[in-house]
């Protein structure tokens, strides 16, 4: 119960503190001529790719840009694992992360997709998870650090709503394998660990289908 009560409160903390977020110094027109090697995967719009079963690329646009910062130097020292990004965070520096962060983070935000054979039930349980969490296995719902509607809070905390399915499941197993190892005190393994693959399946697919805006 301690250690639940201090992961709560480190939560609240790094939520307080976003606030004071600086803006990340970067050239838009710059990034977007450094983006051209990201069109692949993340297309023309940022809006990237559901692939289910598959790997999921994340829809970059509208988020926001210190985190995608933050993301991009995670790939290069080997925090975020990922075979995919490194050979292209590896050919830029670290004004380009910047430039590319503020580029997609200008993009209007794109919905993402989920798997189209979803029952109800799931998405009830996915959106309990969301919005109140589950305390009796000590799962902090997603609202209480992404913020109202999960829309993203900050720097810290990237927007969940219309993200694509594919992805965010990803990175919940990418947490709990150790695979990502990039969060604020761990907040993300503590709850990830704690998530079946029931959990992860029903908050995915609730997430990909809210609105990127209110």
């Amino acid at each position: 119960m301690k250690t639940f009560h201090r992961m709560t409160l480190t939560a609240a903390t790094l939520f307080l503190a976003i606030t004071s977020a600086h803006a990340l110094d970067g050239d838009a027109k710059a990034g977007e001529q450094s983006a051209a090697m990201c069109v692949a995967c993340h297309q023309t719009d940022g809006a990237g790719m559901n692939i289910p079963g598959g790997e999921s690329w994340p829809s970059l646009s509208g988020l926001n840009a210190e985190y995608l910062y933050q993301q991009m130097k995670s790939f290069k020292d080997g925090s975020r694992q990922s075979a995919t990004m490194l050979p292209f965070v590896s050919m830029l520096n670290d004004q380009q992360y910047k430039d590319v962060a503020v580029y997609y983070s200008q993009l209007p935000a794109v919905q993402g997709k989920g798997d189209t054979e979803v029952t109800e039930a799931e998405l009830a349980h996915g959106e309990k998870l969301a919005t109140v969490g589950d305390w009796d296995r000590y799962i902090v719902p997603c609202v209480a650090c992404h913020g109202p509607d999960s829309l993203g809070a900050g720097d810290v905390f990237p927007r969940l709503a219309g993200q694509h399915a594919g992805y965010i499941s990803d990175q919940l197993h990418a947490w709990q394998t150790g695979k990502r190892d990039n969060d604020p005190q761990h907040l993300m393994l503590a709850i990830a660990e704690r998530m079946n693959d029931e959990d992860i399946r029903a908050v995915s697919q609730w997430l990909s289908r809210q609105p990127v805006q209110k």
